[in-house]
């Protein structure tokens, strides 16, 4: 009798292929006990799903099965679908795509990575994921999903060159400290992670970065402004970006900015201050404008270096600070 009452069980396709059937569904039904039903199917799904690609227990997956299982989530359209409808998703549901989506862009095939290759057709994919940081029962599931895309060059040049890119510092700055810090962390993944491109990206397009990271330096809260100041240090200092380093030192704006940070009531913030201050003092070839602000300030330049966190014990900062010194006194 139990022949009779088997009942078919579905390739591993074949459940891809359900579970955009049951979004679909789940995205045109009213509340109520259709709707839970079809959530429960499609939570049931995504974990068949994440574990044809991930295997069973200790279980290795197939390579065979993960291939069905990526070319039916292309054909499907899925990478779109689960980012687009992930806040309809159950808790445990959207950790599942989470998985998938890490899984699938970490395939390859040879030298070539399908699923970035994929994406990098469909520019939306990539957007919607970062305008998950709007909602907030989602934003660091996004988060993780961006962030995992950002390790790839193609993606992370399709966000660094579009208009989507200056919305950052609106989920930094207008959403809760989690989610800021999460936006920051994929804003710092794009900009440094990839050093040739992005150093291309910035000397092409510098004041309207600059412009938009500016008001990051500027931040009301404190958190904010001390990650982008950390951060400009680290641009600034980085081989790759030599042409951008000596534009932003060559600014008496941005000089002024520095010095004034330098009094910061924060130790911290005055702390990231000095890290960028540093590279327009050390600069052999100052312009004029930056020699003479320097020189107009020497003697309150040289009491104020002398007596600056003084009781921090860090080698390379008090070495550093006595090489400033010494460069001031020779102004």
């Amino acid at each position: 009798m139990n022949f009779f009452n088997r009942q078919k069980t579905r390739t591993p396709a074949e459940t891809v292929k359900s579970l955009k059937e049951n979004i679909l569904r789940l995205d045109q039904s009213a509340a109520g006990e259709g709707r839970k039903r079809i959530n429960e199917e499609v939570s049931r799904l995504l974990a068949s799903t994440k574990n044809s690609l991930s295997g069973e227990g200790d279980a290795e997956p197939s390579p065979d099965v993960i291939a069905q299982v990526a070319n039916e989530v292309y054909a499907q359209d899925l990478l779109s679908l689960m980012v687009i409808h992930l806040g309809k998703f159950d808790f445990e549901a959207r950790k599942d795509v989470c998985h998938i989506y890490n899984t699938l862009l970490r395939r390859q095939l040879g030298v070539r990575s399908p699923t970035v290759d994929t994406i990098a057709t469909r520019p939306d994919i990539i957007f919607n994921t970062l305008k998950g940081y709007a909602n907030a029962d989602i934003a660091l599931n996004t988060g993780m999903i961006l962030k995992e895309m950002l390790r790839y060059e193609p993606l992370a040049r399709i966000l660094l060159h579009s208009e989507q890119f200056y919305t950052f510092p609106n989920h930094i700055e207008n959403t809760t400290f989690g989610i800021s810090c999460d936006a920051f962390g994929c804003m710092k993944e794009t900009l440094t992670r990839h050093k040739p491109m992005v150093a291309q990206y910035l000397d092409a397009n510098y004041d309207r970065f600059f412009n938009m990271y500016t008001t990051l330096i500027l931040s009301a809260n404190y958190v904010t402004k001390r990650q982008s100041l950390k951060l400009l240090g680290e641009i600034l200092l980085d081989r790759a970006n030599y042409s951008i380093m000596t534009r932003y030192i060559s600014s008496e704006a941005n000089l002024k900015m520095m010095m004034n940070f330098l009094r910061d009531k924060s130790r911290n913030i005055q702390f990231e201050a000095f890290h960028v201050f540093k590279v327009f003092v050390a600069n052999p070839n100052k312009p004029a404008q930056i020699a003479t602000i320097l020189r107009r300030n020497k003697d309150k330049l040289l009491i104020f270096l002398k007596e600056f966190h003084n009781d921090k014990d860090d080698e390379q900062f008090n070495d550093e600070k006595q090489f400033l010194i010494a460069q001031i006194q020779q102004l």
